[in-house]
């Protein structure tokens, strides 16, 4: 593809939204959806070609479909990458991650506090092929560095942490994983290439789980890998093999939702900031995590690395597990459900919820206590969510 290396540069939305696959004789404005399985071939010779990759074309959507390379055209711009391919949820995009470049004797180095799904992929499924792995604090490099093997072939971060909102020094694993010749891959799903390109830092390998901000509206799932075109060549081979094809339908509407992610996330981490202030100043509130927070012990590495705070907000209840509960239950604007990165504001209970499976002990490595709330904050007026959140914290 090489969409990145040979696009001429312009502004975020002007990409977001000028980006399109190329018109019918239609010639309609709005990109329509490709709803079909397969492609006709002009003749016997161009279907030969097309399956030779001699010549460019669609084949079959489960390779490849107008609506799905448009969207991952623009990531690909977006995150400064040569190639990419799109799958159906954001954890096809992650197994795809460690799938497509891993093989058995391998080792990984990751950090402790990813998305647990993340987590069990390379504890219990990965294993069984005889792909081992080093759990480490993502914000220690010296741990990063100790747990490096002759057979590490693979860093793996998540950044920021999810719930905890722990940020990996990205420059940091960048050059150690360049110095031990092994990939460095990143979940960008929590800040999205508007706030955070983790390219730039040295990652070789940006994975999505485009459900969250990049749909933004709770509508579809969907995921991206995306890379320099040398390891793409990899994961096109696994996606067009194994099948974890994102369907066109759900690539529209997310390259449609893509148009308007840097309006929605200066909006939502406008709201996110003012709601981490306004907890921070609760007493009902024990303490706050939030990247542009100053009183985050990582707030100079997020103003580094990060273009802006993010939408998520997290903090721990003086009541525990029992007054988490009487707070979600009091919330009347907040959606409780186990989605985030949505329009609207949406409140979790970790321990009881996403993070349940993990033992107590796991939890609490990662900064998950009992009273521990996630906010993902919508874009709503600012003022009726502070007046939700107040009225929720007085019931505690």
């Amino acid at each position: 593809m090489n969409e990145s290396s040979g696009h001429e540069r312009r502004g975020f939305e002007t990409d977001a939204i000028r980006i399109q696959a190329e018109r019918s004789v239609h010639r309609e404005h709005s990109v329509p959806v490709y709803l079909t399985s397969s492609f006709l071939f002009d003749d016997a010779e161009h279907g030969r070609a097309l399956f030779a990759e001699e010549a460019d074309g669609a084949i079959y959507s489960r390779y490849s479909n107008p609506n799905v390379d448009e969207f991952v055209r623009k990531l690909c711009v977006m995150e400064n990458c040569d190639d990419g391919v799109a799958t159906a949820t954001g954890m096809a995009a992650m197994f795809a991650t460690f799938a497509s470049f891993l093989n058995a004797g391998d080792h990984v180095v990751a950090s402790r506090a990813v998305f647990g799904s993340s987590r069990q992929i390379l504890t219990r499924i990965l294993p069984r092929w005889g792909i081992e792995h080093t759990y480490v604090d993502p914000t220690d490099p010296r741990e990063w560095k100790r747990a490096v093997k002759p057979n590490t072939k693979m860093f793996f971060a998540e950044t920021p942490s999810n719930p905890g909102l722990e940020l990996v020094d990205l420059e940091q694993v960048g050059v150690l994983a360049a110095e031990n010749k092994a990939l460095f891959a990143v979940d960008n799903c929590f800040a999205t290439p508007y706030i955070q390109t983790p390219r730039a830092f040295g990652a070789d390998i940006v994975a999505h789980s485009a459900t969250k901000l990049i749909d933004g509206q709770g509508r579809v799932l969907g995921g991206a890998v995306l890379g320099t075109e040398k390891a793409m060549v990899e994961a096109r081979f696994f996606a067009r093999q194994t099948g974890p094809a994102l369907s066109p339908f759900n690539a529209w509407l997310l390259s449609k939702s893509l148009e308007t992610l840097g309006v929605r996330l200066d909006r939502h981490c406008a709201n996110a900031a003012a709601v981490a202030e306004f907890l921070e100043s609760h007493p009902k509130v024990t303490w706050v995590r939030y990247p542009f927070l100053a009183s985050h012990p990582q707030y100079e590495l997020a103003r580094k690395q990060m273009r802006l705070g993010g939408a998520l907000v997290t903090f721990e209840l003086s009541g525990g597990i029992d007054g988490g509960k009487r707070f979600l239950d009091a919330l009347r604007l907040f959606s409780l459900t186990a989605n985030l990165g949505d329009t609207r504001s949406i409140a979790t209970h970790p321990a009881s919820t996403t993070h349940s499976k993990l033992t107590e002990q796991e939890r609490l490595a990662v900064n998950i206590t009992p009273g521990t709330v996630r906010l993902s904050v919508g874009i709503e007026t600012l003022e009726d969510i502070l007046t939700d959140l107040d009225r929720a914290l007085s019931s505690v």
